[in-house]
């Protein structure tokens, strides 16, 4: 009876934890697997131990517990999950999420104001692309917004981005807030974060990876500026 009662309890904690990885956004599943998964090994290891079970169950309270001993370990190394850095022109302030690579952005003027680019179809970026013919800045960052979403978007432009005729493409010297931003400290940051930043970005928006030439500019710019 009590091999039956486990194998349920099992099946169930097990459908549960199905269901809730199912609704949770794809950028939180690896932190909710960190989460999750140890917390259920222990609270299944404990009702295997208090039906009889308890070699099991003592095994799987310490497969458990040595999970999120690694995992708060890892952390204090690191110390960056969540982080995100910001770039901001005159039409846009751009998001890159240091622990998926995904970027985001929000529309600071013209009729589009206030609504993020996710929320945007294919034809609107496409639009909102036009009205920056005049403004560089906002253009490389919409540009770079679109390799990621829509890696073919160019072959279905009507004119390639180099093309275009443009305003200038910076908007004056980077202050040092904005390279806090770029890289996603905290004023004051050792030089050591600095670099760290520094090299994990790089790592996500190098051109040689598939990412922006403009945003790569920007991040070495932002370690010059607090390096110097």
């Amino acid at each position: 009876m009590s091999i039956v009662f486990s194998v349920l309890l099992l099946l169930f904690v097990t459908s549960i934890l199905v269901a809730i990885f199912v609704s949770v956004p794809a950028e939180k599943i690896g932190r909710f697997v960190r989460v999750a998964v140890p917390s259920a090994l222990i609270v299944i290891g404990g009702m295997l131990t208090l039906v009889g079970r308890a070699g099991i169950g003592i095994a799987l309270v310490g497969m458990g517990a040595g999970w999120i001993v690694r995992n708060r370990a890892a952390t204090r190394a690191g110390g960056d999950s969540g982080k995100r850095s910001t770039v901001r022109s005159a039409m846009f302030e751009m998001e890159l999420n240091h622990d998926t690579g995904e970027m985001d952005g929000q529309v600071l003027t013209g009729p589009n104001e206030g609504r993020w680019l996710s929320q945007l179809s294919e034809g609107e970026l496409m639009t909102l692309l036009a009205e920056t013919e005049q403004d560089g800045e906002s253009a490389a960052l919409l540009e770079a917004y679109l390799d990621r979403r829509m890696p073919r978007w160019r072959q279905h432009s009507e004119a390639d981005s180099d093309a275009r005729q443009r305003g200038p493409a910076g908007s004056g010297p980077m202050t040092k807030q904005e390279a806090y931003q770029i890289l996603g400290l905290e004023p004051g940051a050792a030089p050591q974060q600095i670099r760290e930043a520094h090299r994990r970005l790089m790592k996500r928006v190098h051109p040689d990876s598939g990412g922006s030439t403009f945003l790569a500019s920007k991040i070495n710019e932002a370690k010059d500026i607090l390096l110097d």
